[in-house]
């Protein structure tokens, strides 16, 4: 049995579907579902259960025996989110709680840090597993704060000779795009905004830049498709002799103009991009690069390549995007 938190989500739901390509039996999804569309993300996956998250600690207890694996990507995941006390609960505790079930019962344990631990990346994008390193890193909002904090505490575990999980390796993901991420409101990829508009015709609008030194639309992500985030998860559950706090990206820093022309380019249309003013709210808080050191995650034996950009944009557009029906 594999536990999914965060199942139904963007991300855990395309390692559902990794997973049951995988042949992986005994699903189980933790996941609110809500009243809208969010169900549609697993609404073709065998699963063993569907919980929520409420119900999981009991769940655990129920069927420790049987588990194999937690792979945890529930999260309140918005950096918009401004109740830090609710993140707290959704991020850091539970996670606590998954860690400690995992080192009782020698489980594996998969969890999902992010590139928001890095701030404003002035101290870089190394993944350094270090106390002193992890300390010293300023993330910009309540969500990149949590997610540094529990890394921390697996530091400090790790550092004390503390017993841990049979395996424990948190993935710092970095801009992650593909289906089943049109639940996400605001925070879906800027290809799954600006899709309607190329679909029409229309201009699409990026946010201007407020730095002298970058150019409007020049700002610049590690764009990751959601394909080689799947990958990289799977590799390390076939691998548990394998731990550590690792970045998943493309190792690649690319712009956002760069993103809506090949988005513009996968639908075979010319280009027609315009620049819109950033609310003040992000302004201060607005990440201008970020790009994936791949370093240490290439060192412990992952091999695969990583899609490039115009690839990944052009499977999402053609494969879903334009599809009448759009989910895996």
């Amino acid at each position: 049995m594999i536990i999914v938190t965060g199942g139904a989500g963007f991300i855990g739901s395309n390692i559902l579907y990794g997973l049951e390509k995988r042949g992986c039996k005994d699903l189980v999804v933790v996941d609110w579902l809500g009243q809208g569309d969010k169900w549609k993300n697993i609404a073709k996956r065998e699963l063993a259960a569907v919980i929520s998250p409420d119900r999981l600690v009991d769940y655990l207890e129920k069927h420790q025996a049987e588990i194999e694996a937690i792979i945890h990507m529930g999260a309140v995941s918005a950096t918009t989110e401004t109740d830090a006390d609710l993140i707290i609960r959704s991020n850091f505790d539970l996670s606590l709680k998954l860690w400690e079930f995992c080192r009782d019962y020698e489980k594996q344990l998969i969890y999902a840090s992010s590139a928001a631990t890095y701030g404003d990346g002035h101290q870089g994008f190394v993944d350094y597993n270090d106390l002193k390193s992890l300390n010293a890193l300023r993330p910009l909002n309540p969500y990149g704060w949590s997610k540094a904090l529990f890394d921390r505490k697996v530091a400090r575990e790790v550092a004390e000779n503390r017993k841990t999980p049979r395996q424990y390796a948190g993935l710092k993901f970095f801009n992650v795009y593909g289906p089943n991420e049109y639940h996400k409101g605001g925070q879906k990829s800027v290809i799954a905004h600006i899709f309607p508009q190329v679909q029409k015709n229309e201009e699409t609008k990026l946010f201007k830049s407020y730095r002298a030194d970058c150019k409007d639309g020049e700002q610049q992500r590690d764009f990751v498709w959601v394909d080689d985030i799947v990958s990289v998860v799977l590799w390390f559950l076939e691998n548990p002799h394998k731990n550590g706090i690792y970045n998943v990206g493309s190792g690649e820093a690319r712009s956002f103009y760069d993103l809506a022309k090949a988005t513009w380019q996968a639908m075979g249309k010319e280009p027609k991009i315009g620049f819109k003013e950033m609310p003040e709210s992000l302004r201060d808080k607005y990440q201008y690069y970020t790009k994936a050191d791949l370093s240490n995650l290439r060192s412990i034996g992952y091999t695969a390549p990583m899609t490039s950009l115009e690839d990944g944009v052009f499977a999402y557009v053609q494969n879903y995007l334009s599809q009448e029906d759009m989910y895996r």
